[in-house]
């Protein structure tokens, strides 16, 4: 995107969300069974391309069981509620009775200051494993700390997520820094890192690597990141940056790293037209709090809501839509798409004439002026 001059010879990119952009079909439409929608991550087969964002009101290991048979990888925050607390039903019971405002923030703090605890990370790993793909994530900051608990109890593939995930995570001086390329050359597991904003970023994450890129910061729907750190990247410009980039790093290395958009994401369209930008699949949160068995029960917070320090997440009410099932796959009942987020993938696709994600990646896109 064109620089745009913002005054004082200080340039700021244009960029473009993904609401700003529509898709365009063109001469050949083709039959809804005819679109595939399957997923290799690393080793693994998935028949959606769909990833659970890693939120206490989002994946619990009974979720994590149901999102993997509808053909999804639920991802469990293994510095969530599931890991501070033997039984956390209770805990998840109050938080879904709070009300947002200052008030749930100060108690989600209460909560989240109890201490996270190796001898549950490892039994939450094994509930993983026993129900399907045992896939978890941590912090930059707690990967040092907690990775030998989770590989112990039989992690597969781990998260790293943070606000922003660099190749080399620098700590204080009570902790080793982080160094992925080193991670992930000494561990015999899948590593998808992120989020992501930048080409730059993108590219030296590929170099450590890691097998996807969550591309994605401050634009969720319960996100103050921007308020709060003044950093937010319009979605459609940060996916198409980052794709373009790792095909770069697949011409030049031969070695494919998975695109996956975070953020933000709530309908059918917003999933197509993030494929459209280059991703290969998408990380969904709130789309996912609104189902019936969402750990939440009707209630949504950030990754960061609960920060001692710095909260950059609200805490907000989410209305039950359905069953995981028809969120996920239908059918629908609403007509805001909503409903069916992979039904309104397969439709988009087959609109557009396309058969396979990586069609739906070189389709025409328009851009609201």
């Amino acid at each position: 995107m064109a620089d745009i001059d913002i005054g004082g010879g200080r340039t700021a990119r244009a960029a473009v969300d993904l609401d700003d952009l529509s898709l365009v079909p063109t001469r050949r439409t083709r039959d809804r069974d005819m679109v595939d929608l399957s997923w290799d991550l690393d080793a693994y087969q998935l028949d959606l391309p769909l990833m659970s964002a890693p939120l206490d009101a989002v994946t619990a290991p009974d979720t994590a069981a149901a999102i993997a048979r509808l053909g999804g990888l639920g991802v469990l925050n293994l510095e969530g509620l599931w890991t501070r607390y033997d039984d956390p039903v209770e805990v998840l019971e109050e938080i879904a009775e709070l009300q947002p405002g200052p008030e749930a923030t100060a108690r989600l703090q209460q909560l989240y200051d109890h201490p996270v605890r190796e001898d549950l990370i490892g039994r939450r790993v094994e509930q993983l494993s026993e129900q399907g793909i045992a896939a978890g994530s941590l912090t930059p900051q707690k990967v040092g700390r907690y990775h030998d608990a989770a590989l112990e109890a039989g992690l597969e593939l781990l998260v790293v997520q943070g606000v922003a995930v660099t190749a080399q995570h620098v700590s204080g001086e009570e902790a080793d820094p982080l160094d992925l390329r080193e991670f992930t050359a000494r561990y015999d597991i899948p590593v998808v890192v992120g989020g992501v904003a930048s080409a730059k970023s993108a590219s030296h994450l590929m170099r450590t690597g890691a097998v996807g890129i969550l591309v994605g910061m401050g634009r969720s729907s319960v996100s103050t990141t921007d308020a709060a750190l003044g950093i937010g990247i319009p979605r459609a410009t940060a996916i198409a940056e980052v794709a373009a980039v790792r095909n770069r790093y697949l011409m030049d290395s031969g070695r494919y790293v998975q695109v996956i958009a975070s953020g933000g994401l709530r309908t059918g369209g917003d999933v197509a037209k993030a494929i459209a930008c280059g991703a290969d699949a998408v990380m969904v949160g709130r789309a996912l709090a609104a189902a019936e068995e969402a750990p939440g029960r009707g209630a949504y917070w950030g990754l960061s809501a609960a920060h001692h320090e710095l909260p950059r997440g609200r805490f907000e009410r989410v209305e039950t839509l359905g069953t995981l099932e028809q969120l996920l796959t239908g059918p629908a009942h609403r007509d805001d798409g909503t409903v069916n987020l992979f039904g309104g993938l397969r439709r988009a696709m087959a609109v557009c004439g396309t058969s396979t994600r990586r069609d739906l990646q070189r389709v025409a896109l328009a851009v609201r002026a």
